[in-house]
């Protein structure tokens, strides 16, 4: 939260967050910025005053989780397997975008219908974090050269949005995530 908005406006955006936390807990990325308006007793355009797109507002309702998953790869950096390590984070990432509502959209990196001058910044920070443990495993000979986090991030969120709807969301997403690393041959 901006620390030089005037005490009400800090009020107000913490309101907004709070209703919009649960907005798009229930509804997903599709919550309706009208509603959280109603809900929280603002007008809309407070809302888009604060949020100025979708994204910024799912950005600001998933930063605890991606401050959280930037945290599990700081852990995870340096620590036994390059390969077991990286695969544990991404297996965090899904599961996260699984369980949270709205956090594979403020992932996506695709930017239509958004403005084009707001910076990914849940992405951004998930690809800095993440860099460390990749670079290791690709080090390694663990990962394919030229695989880099946005690639892994982009495979999060496709098996996330995938499997939203599926009658058991977690247990496909984590499958898929499974399959597409194992890929589609045989174990020999």
């Amino acid at each position: 939260m901006p620390e030089r908005l005037r005490s009400d406006a800090r009020r107000n955006y913490a309101r907004i967050l709070a209703v919009a936390e649960e907005e798009v807990a229930a509804h997903g990325s599709g919550a309706s910025l009208e509603q959280i308006a109603r809900t929280a007793g603002v007008g809309s355009a407070t809302v888009r005053r604060h949020f100025p797109s979708r994204h910024a507002l799912l950005e600001a309702v998933s930063r605890k989780r991606i401050d959280a998953l930037c945290v599990r790869a700081h852990d995870l950096t340096g620590k036994g397997d390059s390969r077991d390590a990286l695969l544990e984070w991404m297996s965090d990432v899904v599961a996260y975008c699984v369980a949270a509502r709205g956090l594979a959209a403020a992932l996506s990196y695709d930017s239509a219908g958004s403005d084009l001058v707001h910076e990914n910044s849940c992405s951004a920070a998930l690809e800095q974090a993440a860099e460390p443990l990749l670079r290791r495993a690709v080090q390694d000979g663990a990962v394919a050269e030229g695989v880099t986090v946005a690639d892994l991030i982009t495979l999060a969120v496709g098996i996330t949005l995938a499997t939203e709807h599926h009658p058991d969301p977690a247990a496909q997403a984590d499958r898929l995530f499974r399959l597409a690393v194992a890929g589609l041959s045989p174990q020999t």
